[in-house]
């Protein structure tokens, strides 16, 4: 999970997003060939609106104009949360500890890739995961996750 172009991109977008009053959650760059997505997901006490992604869209973009981050062609979409809430980092754990969550892992530990679970628990730098399938909790660190969400109960 911790890349470091995204480590980058995160730290040049932050300031033109939390700027306008919004929460920075985290970036995804998804790069498709010759041509990349670059996603921000944002929030805010008031949730999130088409206008609030216009706004963070138009800011976001003279941002990136100016510093080029990403060579060649791009798509930059901005979003809400949602309800599968994307997990990018340990505070972020830290405050869903007790929900559901869908992790893709970049390596398999105890020869699983994917665990769907519940956080349990936050020990020092380790994420506690229960595995729904077989009880087993796996101690994960930031650095073992890919791709993690928060599984919606609705």
């Amino acid at each position: 999970m911790s890349n470091s172009r995204q480590d980058k991109l995160t730290e040049l977008l932050r300031p033109a997003v939390e700027g306008l009053g919004y929460e920075l959650v985290g970036i995804e760059h998804l790069p498709m060939g010759k041509h990349t997505v670059l996603r921000i997901y944002i929030d805010s006490n008031d949730g999130i609106t088409v206008n609030d992604c216009s706004q963070v869209s138009h800011q976001v973009s003279g941002v990136l104009e100016v510093e080029e981050p990403i060579k060649g062609q791009f798509t930059l979409e901005v979003s809400s949360p949602g309800i599968d809430r994307p997990l990018f980092n340990f505070e972020q754990f830290k405050q869903f500890v007790g929900s559901k969550v869908k992790i893709k892992l970049y390596h398999a530990i105890e020869g699983k890739r994917k665990i769907t679970g519940l956080i349990e628990g936050i020990e020092g730098e380790d994420i506690n995961v229960k595995d729904a399938d077989s009880d087993t909790v796996f101690q994960l660190t930031i650095d073992d996750i890919d791709k993690a969400n928060i599984i919606s109960d609705i």
